[in-house]
């Protein structure tokens, strides 16, 4: 202990000075302003948010007596902790009271630290171990007691803390090595089977954009899973490479064949042999379809001209078809009058006069030539149904005159009366099932006999 008139506080040890803001001392020769302090509470488990530190009472814990002595109260009883030179007791208990403030609003900021999870938790061990370790010797005057307990507590739950933020950085390292193995084996099979090239690529893109935002892996780990990755990026670009440059090649290939139809389908263009030429074209139509797509710009050209070659001979064909179809309509007038006066053929009374009308007409309808397309059915049809009247009724005719159908059936009428001649032979022998036979087979040729002469006949 010292005596001193110096302006500053004479304080041992003086290793426990602070920085931190002191609260304003009283006027000299007052009595110190008293604070009720707030008790702090005893973090638990999980500690709650700690109240903000307000100024205690230094009265309750200590005194400055009237030579300057300062005395601090604890558990273990009260300790001398220095000497106030700088003013009245009062002040000097005021200045140790301060001191006592800041050293709690550490501890308190320490217990923020620890409740918010905010900080280290080994950190926040260690400065509370510091600060408790100093506590014996601290020239301050407070409820050290309480404080010491406060500093126990961080202490025992910085260790929990730690052992916490352990646990949740195993869960997150787990699950962050998780989701980078997800993205390796879509990024693999991606890389394997994949053939939507550009969907594909986008993929691989956000997966790499993801990638780097996982964090928190070992790193072994975490070089392993990059090599999967890469690799398999490396195989899905091998693959579309070698996709486009074949696709290349069959386009380069497609652009060859394209211009052989070109010229082909040009050189036809002025062809006047329509038919044969229409199909030439439709041929040339399926082959280029067939070629495959050439480069974008050499396929659009190529097909202009291609268009061009076909439009230009189709035009053509279609004024020539035009002016035909002018002429075979006077055709199928022509036809119509022509089937008006055959109106008179009548074979039912002269077979041969109508054979030789039918015959004049159908000279007639060729020399006239074709008709239109659509005219082409009703017009044949007309002429289909005369020409079966009179091959019908020639037909009739032959059939009731044929010297050959007259003796088949007369043959037939003989057979009849054969086997009923042997149907009585065999019943007068008493032989019932050769008589039985017999009739069955006269029966069979009386049945053919009679189509005979009814196909003769006739109606």
């Amino acid at each position: 202990m010292t005596d001193s008139s110096d302006a500053q506080p004479n304080v041992e040890p003086a290793a426990q000075q602070h920085d931190t803001p002191k609260p304003s001392a009283p006027k000299p020769g007052g009595p110190a302003k008293p604070s009720v302090p707030k008790p702090h509470p005893t973090p638990t488990h999980a500690l709650s948010a700690p109240p903000t530190p307000a100024e205690s009472d230094p009265s309750k814990f200590g005194r400055v007596d009237d030579d300057g002595t300062a005395w601090v109260k604890t558990a273990d009883g009260e300790r001398q902790i220095g000497s106030w030179q700088a003013g009245d007791a009062a002040e000097g208990l005021a200045h140790f009271g301060r001191r006592f403030d800041d050293l709690a609003t550490e501890v308190a900021l320490l217990e923020a630290r620890l409740t918010s999870g905010a900080g280290d938790a080994k950190k926040t061990k260690a400065a509370a171990i510091a600060i408790a370790e100093s506590l014996p010797t601290a020239a301050v005057i407070g409820d050290i007691d309480s404080l010491a307990a406060r500093l126990d507590v961080i202490i025992a739950e910085s260790d929990e803390a730690a052992a916490h933020a352990r646990r949740e950085r195993e869960l997150s390292r787990k699950a962050q090595t998780e989701r980078k193995e997800e993205l390796a084996a879509e990024a693999e099979q991606i890389g394997a089977e994949s053939t939507q090239w550009k969907a594909a690529g986008d993929r691989l893109r956000e997966i790499l954009e993801e990638w780097k935002t996982i964090r928190g892996i070992d790193r072994k780990v975490d070089d392993a899973l990059w090599k999967r990755y890469s690799k398999a990026r490396e195989a899905f670009n091998r693959r579309r490479g070698a996709h486009f440059a074949e696709l290349d090649r069959e386009r380069a290939a497609a652009k060859l064949r394209k211009e052989d139809l070109v010229e082909r389908a040009e050189a036809l263009s002025d062809s006047t042999d329509w038919g044969p030429t229409s199909g030439a074209f439709r041929d040339l139509l399926a082959e280029w379809k067939a070629a495959g797509r050439a480069p974008r710009e050499a396929d659009d050209a190529l097909w202009k001209r291609f268009k061009a070659a076909q439009d230009l001979f189709f035009t053509a064909r279609n004024a020539a078809s035009s002016e035909r179809d002018a002429e075979f309509e006077e055709n199928a007038v022509a036809k119509e009058a022509l089937l008006k006066s055959a109106e008179s053929i009548d074979p039912s009374k002269d077979i041969g006069t109508a054979r030789a009308a039918l015959r004049d007409l159908q000279d007639k309808w060729d020399a006239i030539g074709k008709v239109p397309r659509d005219r082409v059915h009703d017009l044949e049809g007309r002429l289909r149904a005369i020409e079966k009247q009179v091959h019908d009724a020639a037909d009739e005719q032959w059939r009731r005159t044929d010297p050959e159908a007259l003796a088949r059936a007369a043959q037939f009428r003989e057979r009849v009366t054969q086997f009923e001649e042997q149907a009585a032979k065999a019943t007068a022998a008493g032989k019932t099932k050769d008589a039985e036979s017999a009739l069955a087979q006269a029966k069979q040729w009386r049945e053919w006999a009679e189509a005979a002469e009814g196909a003769v006949s006739g109606p």
